[in-house]
């Protein structure tokens, strides 16, 4: 009987807590928002093509090393 006082007690707080760390949050504006999601593109394309180029050198290095 008591676990059962404690344990919504704690729900209750819980879930107090998290309303209260929600209202801290910061969103971004349209403007933020889209030049952000644009450098995470630019940025992933970027990575891609430099594990492209490695993979590909990696590639020919060994096809002329093994022959």
């Amino acid at each position: 009987m008591g676990k059962e006082k404690e344990s919504t007690a704690f729900k209750r707080s819980f879930f107090t807590e998290l309303k209260g760390e929600f209202r801290k949050i910061v969103w971004p504006d349209k403007k933020l928002l889209g030049k952000q999601s644009v450098a995470v593109i630019i940025s992933a394309i970027a990575i891609g093509c430099i594990i492209s180029a490695i993979d590909w050198l990696l590639q020919v290095g060994l096809t002329f090393i093994i022959g």
